[in-house]
């Protein structure tokens, strides 16, 4: 079983060390959750002394079909009746406690014939959808320490910010070694549109429409910054001013990715633009070179772009906050400056202008990339508190400039790696922000 539950593991979308040698498995944790099925806390033993740590749950009776049942009606309903009564389960070093949210926006309990299925395909999680009213995530790789997403989650929730699918409940582990969120259940709402999918539909054949959208989204999003920054008594969320390393930390982190890029130069014609530009690509770090340029460090999203949003009747929900997943926990947990989530998106906008002819093989507007970005800046610095930007409107621009170049530069890399098709797109990014600094 050992045996079979490694090779099983090695194979899903959600197992993060696909790289590594994988020598074994051990279920560290468990609890029955219901008869036949089993929450269980898997170490997944890596090359050297490394590990990873998963969540499953199992139907030891089922053999290695059994693997992972959350997809079973039965098991899904274990699992989110435990969420809804709040109890708790003794494992074999701690307890798995299951919370269910109170106030405005909860859910109405979801009956136990209510139908379930899988919501979409599997990336680092796994999500369930119950009687298209609830949503349950259900978290894979666990590290120590409360999920961003549920910390953000309750923090908007009762500080009343209306971009969210309201929580319902989640669960968490507590044991000897390890506390640890397990997963969220949300409200699922019905009829909404990704904003990807929004893009692609509406650029080529209603861009009009679309850039109204885009000034309903940066009005969202300044409201997220400002409600994340506005309870100076909440140590995990109170703003700060920005670290004197700060500006430091950021330029070293450009030039080692421009060293990177410019000192190997692969030979692909889609890099020719970029030839001998190295100069030019540093002058678009435009930051002083000493001193604060204020504003604040913030909870941010963290992982912002189009995807990340859904849009209803009701308008803009932005999803996922759990941050970047590559990033270690603490580290999605740190303050940095809103302009980040910013420049995420409209590197989203450009991102969704190319795929426009990439995907589809359609032509978008002229200019239309330059149209997104107003109308998404316009709205956002017209409503978020300037107190948490720096205190120039210049200063403003040339930082969010610096960061659209840390975004593109990591783009490049990875486009490179995974889809030499698109490395097109950060290029131009590249370029764009090399015309724009002369």
């Amino acid at each position: 079983m050992t045996e079979q539950l490694r090779d099983w593991l090695r194979e899903q979308r959600w197992f993060a060390a696909k790289d590594q040698s994988l020598s074994g498995v051990e279920a560290v944790e468990q609890a029955q959750l219901a008869p036949g099925v089993t929450l269980a806390l898997v170490q997944a033993q890596l090359a050297g002394a490394a590990h990873e740590l998963y969540q499953l749950l199992l139907d030891t009776d089922r053999g290695v079909d059994g693997f992972d049942v959350l997809a079973q009606p039965a098991c899904a309903h274990a699992l989110l009746a435990a969420i809804e009564s709040g109890g708790e389960l003794q494992g074999r070093h701690g307890r798995f406690f299951f919370r269910r949210a109170r106030g405005e926006g909860a859910v109405a309990s979801v009956g136990p014939d209510e139908p379930v299925r899988p919501m979409g395909a599997e990336q680092s999680n796994s999500s369930v959808v119950f009687g298209e009213r609830l949503a349950l995530k259900v978290y894979r790789r666990l590290e120590p320490g409360i999920n961003p997403e549920l910390e953000m989650l309750r923090f908007l929730t009762a500080h009343g910010y209306p971009n969210i699918a309201p929580l319902h409940g989640w669960f968490e582990y507590e044991g000897e070694a390890l506390a640890a969120t397990l997963g969220v259940t949300q409200r699922y709402l019905v009829g909404g549109t990704d904003g990807w999918q929004l893009a692609l539909e509406q650029i080529p054949r209603q861009p009009a429409r679309f850039l109204a959208h885009l000034g309903a989204l940066g009005e969202a999003t300044a409201r997220l910054h400002t409600v994340l920054a506005s309870d100076a008594e909440d140590p995990a969320f109170s703003p700060r001013d920005p670290s004197s390393e700060f500006l430091n930390i950021l330029r070293a982190t450009l030039d080692d990715q421009l060293e990177r890029l410019f000192g190997h130069l692969p030979e692909d014609p889609s890099l020719a633009p970029l030839a001998g530009l190295e100069q030019g690509v540093r002058q678009c770090i435009r930051i002083p070179n000493q001193g604060p340029i204020g504003g604040k460090s913030i909870r941010i999203h963290g992982d912002y772009h189009l995807g990340q949003t859904l849009h209803t009747q009701e308008g803009w929900t932005l999803l996922d906050f759990e941050g970047e997943p590559a990033r270690p926990l603490n580290g999605r947990r740190q303050k940095r400056s809103p302009l980040r989530d910013v420049a995420g998106m409209l590197r989203s906008f450009s991102y969704a202008n190319w795929a426009v002819k990439l995907k589809l093989g359609l032509e978008p507007p002229a200019d239309f990339e330059v149209s997104a970005r107003s109308a998404f800046l316009e709205a956002y610095l017209d409503s978020v508190d300037r107190t948490l930007l720096p205190t120039s409107q210049q200063h403003t621009l040339n930082l969010l400039a610096t960061f659209e170049l840390e975004k593109a530069l990591y783009e490049l890399q990875y486009e490179l790696a995974n889809r030499p098709d698109w490395v097109a797109i950060p290029v131009a990014g590249i370029l764009r922000l090399v015309q724009e600094s002369m």
